[in-house]
């Protein structure tokens, strides 16, 4: 006689694996949303100071750039430590060139420029900031006085412009009371020169304590900040 465990249907029992669905529990969703949230904080930080260092250094470059007086070379015209904005569109929109770029801020650093489209042209009695010939991770700030095509010459410390005698009493100072031989430096004395084209004679306006064309040479258009 065979046995049947199942007297109905006469099937073998059968056993079915039932896998309870675990929820998490409100402490775990908790902290889900916290590390969410501080995700998101910090991204919207980052995200934040990006556009932030971007919209800066393009302010910068095209712009706007602050600068501070380091030396006495402008007195009485500027004092040292005093603060100045420069116009970059004061002479057209410009285009940067010959940059280098660096881990730092501003990331980039431009020892040129190109004028796309020209607004004006710099002129006698500019105040200008230029990168420093002789070493140009320095930038300098001085007046124009001689722009292309004049003819400039300095005897006792005063200038003439094209034979005339130039007024500058009104922004500059001569501390010095003596005269220094122009055998032995430009300063108080500079034979006639003319400015070739695309370039500029600069001067400080503290005349006796200031390095500037009188010593090494003149400042490129393209030079200016």
């Amino acid at each position: 006689m065979a046995y049947n465990s199942n007297p109905l249907d006469g099937t073998e029992p059968s056993s079915t694996d039932q896998t309870a669905s675990v929820e998490p529990s409100p402490q775990e969703e908790k902290r889900k949303v916290d590390s969410s949230t501080k995700k998101s904080i910090w991204r919207e930080y980052t995200e934040a100071i990006i556009i932030a260092m971007i919209l800066a250094f393009t302010i910068r470059v095209f712009f706007v750039q602050a600068f501070k007086i380091p030396s006495g070379s402008m007195i009485p015209s500027l004092q040292i430590g005093d603060h100045i904005l420069v116009n970059k569109m004061a002479y057209g929109i410009q285009l940067p060139q010959d940059c280098e770029f660096d881990i730092s801020f501003p990331p980039m650093t431009c020892y040129s420029t190109n004028l796309l489209i020209e607004f004006d042209n710099p002129d006698r009695g500019d105040v200008i900031v230029f990168r420093y010939p002789e070493d140009e991770e320095k930038d300098f700030i001085k007046r124009i006085v001689g722009v292309p095509g004049d003819i400039i010459k300095i005897r006792n410390k005063v200038i003439y412009v094209n034979g005339k005698q130039l007024d500058d009493q009104a922004w500059t100072q001569r501390i010095d009371p003596g005269i220094l031989d122009g055998r032995i430096t430009p300063r108080d004395n500079l034979d006639p020169i003319t400015i070739p084209p695309d370039s500029y004679l600069v001067m400080g306006d503290n005349r006796d304590q200031s390095l500037d064309s009188r010593f090494w040479g003149y400042v490129q258009k393209h030079k200016i900040v």
